[in-house]
């Protein structure tokens, strides 16, 4: 592989809100010019503002802005940029998009094309982790039909999950218990994924009972070098949504997330896998971890494990993009400590968990010692029905787990929001529930949280 490194003095932030002023601050931080682009919807957002430069590519609704992709390039040849920055969600695990970003003589500040695309389709992700010796539950191909799926789920075995083929986030994901549920799932989840993916391909999972999400953050260059940095704990989904996270995950031996760990990195660095990735997994006691899917992209809480680590993981992506060698970007023997928990807090119906957009007439987040706060919005700003309503992240650190979710809970009671609804109370019960605080933590708490209401 090349020792090359490309000059990367200025970048297109491919996205919006939270994660765009996320990574202009670390631009900033390098010295390296930020361009900011904007939807007519989000122009009063404060990241516009905190860019060098920013451009307006189009009216509110995501295919006419944030995915354009002739747009997008436009703007970065048009600004001058060296590098795209594509953020989570959107475009981030577009290889066509990574493709273009390349052929036009930038640097795309993520995973190779190749990556993206093996990697990008789910029952693909699968076949090919299985050929590497990933441990997988039993699952099937991509489906033609309810009749084909019937026949697939008696060979499983029931429950069996219904999943969207074309894309992950949790969106689509359906259970079923017999043929009756299996049918009925079927015709939803073929709608849900055709309207979030463009693709109706459906596939067929062995649904696991009362696992843990377990996600192992990778960082890789493009010289073969793979470190795993630890692990987040992602169980707490309300409908599949990560609502809690937290690094690290206490409960599970030492010795099995080492070499859960040692495992990835070997395997990855034998692939060749490069720049950023993360890789989620199921995990029960009686049958240890399996493979669910990687996410070619930066995640949504990587915060969590920024904050145990020091590590600015943003700023290793970037320069692991560029060329640099992992020895010069991280140290040898990644070290961790202390606890992190992050709470999502989304503008919805605390309830019925519908969007709740709105004018977000006062808000107040907290600060103190151990808080962090991650947000794309200002009082004043609107929480538009066009993007995903989430307005911020609320990241505690503390000595260990105890001490961090008691500095969580204290942030939440002092973080003001008005004008539209939040989740902020449902979570507060999470935190409080016995079940959480025990580490009796699995992916159906929240629903068994609800239910206790």
């Amino acid at each position: 592989m090349s020792d090359v490194i490309h000059p990367i003095r200025r970048v297109l932030v491919a996205n919006r809100g939270a994660v765009a002023a996320r990574v202009i601050r670390t631009l900033r931080r390098m010295g390296i010019a930020s361009v900011a682009v904007y939807s007519q919807a989000d122009a009063g957002l404060p990241y516009v503002g905190a860019a060098d430069q920013a451009v307006c590519i189009g009216p509110a609704p995501a295919a006419q802005s944030y995915l354009n992709q002739a747009r997008l390039l436009e703007v970065a040849r048009e600004c001058g940029a060296d590098a795209v920055h594509p953020g989570y969600g959107f475009l981030s695990e577009n290889a066509d998009f990574a493709e273009a970003v390349q052929k036009q003589g930038l640097c795309f500040i993520g995973p190779s094309p190749h990556w993206i695309r093996t990697l990008g389709h789910k029952t693909q992700a699968r076949a090919f982790m299985a050929d590497q010796g990933m441990p997988q539950a039993a699952s099937s191909a991509v489906l033609h039909g309810v009749p084909q799926a019937q026949a697939e789920a008696a060979r499983i075995g029931y429950p069996v999950l219904v999943k969207p083929a074309g894309g992950g986030g949790g969106i689509g994901m359906l259970p079923a218990r017999d043929a009756q549920e299996l049918q009925a799932a079927w015709a939803q989840a073929s709608g849900i994924a055709t309207k979030f993916f463009g693709t109706a391909e459906l596939y067929l999972e062995k649904l696991i009972e009362a696992p843990r999400h377990i996600e192992f953050q990778v960082l890789a260059d493009r010289h073969g070098e793979v470190r795993v940095l630890f692990e987040r704990d992602c169980s707490v989904q309300r409908r599949h949504q990560k609502v809690v996270e937290e690094a690290r995950p206490e409960g599970i031996p030492a010795d099995v997330l080492a070499d859960m760990r040692l495992l990835l990195a070997g395997l990855l660095s034998r692939i060749g896998y490069d720049v950023i990735g993360t890789v989620e997994m199921l995990y029960t006691p009686q049958g240890g971890f399996v493979f669910l899917e990687m996410n070619t992209r930066l995640q949504v809480e990587h915060a969590v494990t920024e904050e145990i680590t020091g590590v600015d993981i943003v700023e290793a992506q970037i320069r692991l993009a560029a060329g640099e060698r992992m020895r010069d970007v991280l140290p040898a023997v990644p070290l961790a400590s202390g606890h992190a928990v992050e709470a999502r807090i989304y503008a919805e119906d605390p309830v019925r968990f519908l969007p709740s957009p709105g004018r977000l007439d006062r808000f107040e987040l907290p600060s103190g010692e151990g808080i962090r706060v991650e947000t794309g919005y200002a009082e004043g700003c609107s929480v538009t029905p066009f993007y995903d309503p989430m307005v911020a992240k609320i990241v505690a650190r503390g000595g260990d787990r105890a001490q961090a979710i008691a500095r969580l809970r204290l942030a939440l009671a002092e973080t003001r929001i008005e004008g539209v609804r939040t989740n902020i109370a449902f979570i507060d019960r999470i935190l409080g529930h016995a079940d959480f605080l025990q580490q009796r933590i699995d992916t159906g708490i929240a629903r068994r949280v609800l239910d206790n209401l």
